[in-house]
């Protein structure tokens, strides 16, 4: 028996050692990467009293993450991909996205010179359509204050493509069941769970992008649209009201940008139709920005950013960023950011993305301030 044991772990070792080899011959590459932002922010007028000083969990200037990236050759133009990325927050160590281990991307895919296919938990094309115009970007003060969504538009079980030739990127995406995480609920997890046997349009969700892109200026049209679901108690719910599968929570996105004299120049609206609001299922976003190198190390930011509501008055708000970001190198930055944000008497938006529990009372204006340190790897 001993003998027997003994050739079976020789064998296994083995098989090991070949299993190694090839893949130390096959031309694969797996990279580790991140980012680890931590910021104070002090937020005045809350909840109408005093004000806070905390160190924010979702974002500072950049949400913090942890990731792995992997490409193999398989030889005549095509590659196997995968990413596994998990965003963390830097005040506690926590997994953010509802706990999830991989919650900000896990998928695995192929591309070649026709574009990429890639199959898990990924963004929405409205995540990536953004970004470009979007000069401040997934920051404490922006327009993740404005619709929370825009920085946490990702779904679950969903198949997507993407490709880009000559200046134009066409992109798709399409999802089974978009979440399967309950995270408060909020955009990071709404509590619609994943591919229903009983109703087969519940949490679905699809995206689509067109953009174009020269060497000094670029434009998008991306579309995103998500499904609810029927809700099963009376203690059950569901993020945004969706609560039918029949019920759809859609935004449109145009959008640009232009470099002038060393300066970027971005702004868009992004129209929402929420079905599951019986208040305020209409609204626009319209944002405009610049971004301009003050010194090869030293450059500032700012914007403007306006959620209006259609046939609901006084629930509006618009808040005002500007952020100076010091590049101690290529991977540690130094940065400030201040933030206003002004409510109608109906709407209390708080200044601040980066956590909750820093709402003015309604109709209240808020001023925030936020002083960070950022290292990428």
């Amino acid at each position: 028996m001993k003998k027997t044991q003994r050739h079976l772990a020789l064998a296994l070792i083995g098989a090991s050692a070949l299993a190694a080899q090839a893949q130390t011959a096959a031309p694969a590459s797996v990279n580790l990467y991140g980012i680890i932002d931590v910021g104070v922010e002090h937020i005045s007028n809350v909840s109408g009293k005093g004000g806070i000083t905390r160190m924010p969990s979702n974002t500072s200037a950049l949400p913090s993450r942890l990731g792995f990236r992997g490409t193999e050759d398989l030889g005549d133009g095509l590659k196997a991909q995968f990413t596994l990325e998990m965003g963390f927050a830097p005040d506690t160590g926590a997994s953010n996205q509802g706990g999830r281990l991989f919650g900000r991307q896990a998928h695995v895919g192929l591309a070649g010179p026709w574009g990429a296919v890639s199959l898990g938990r990924q963004y929405s094309t409205l995540f990536w359509s953004i970004q470009d115009s979007d000069v401040i970007g997934p920051a404490v003060f922006a327009l993740g204050s404005l619709d929370a969504y825009i920085p946490n538009a990702r779904a679950d079980n969903s198949i997507a493509y993407r490709g880009t030739f000559s200046g134009f990127t066409l992109g798709a995406e399409y999802s089974l069941g978009r979440d399967t995480v309950n995270a408060g609920p909020s955009p990071a997890g709404t509590n619609c769970a994943g591919e229903s046997a009983t109703d087969a349009q519940a949490c679905r969700q699809w995206s689509a992008t067109a953009k174009y892109d020269t060497a000094d200026w670029g434009a998008v049209l991306a579309y995103d649209t998500q499904n609810g679901r029927t809700l099963t108690s009376a203690t059950d719910s569901i993020f945004g009201g969706l609560t039918s599968s029949s019920l759809s929570d859609s935004r449109t996105l145009a959008a640009g940008y232009v470099k002038v004299m060393g300066a970027k120049i971005g702004g868009g609206v992004m129209r929402r139709n929420n079905e599951g609001s019986t208040t305020k299922p209409k609204s626009d976003l319209w944002y405009l920005g610049a971004s301009y190198p003050l010194t090869p190390a030293l450059t500032l930011d700012g914007q403007w950013a306006s959620l209006r509501y259609k046939n609901f008055a006084n629930g509006n708000s618009t808040l005002l960023s500007a952020r100076l970001v010091y590049a101690l190198s290529k991977r540690t930055a130094v940065y400030t950011q201040v933030g206003h944000i002004s409510n109608d008497s109906l709407a209390a938006v708080s200044v601040s993305g980066g956590a909750t529990g820093s709402n003015p009372a309604a109709g209240g204006s808020q001023n925030g301030l936020s002083v960070g340190l950022r290292h990428s790897f």
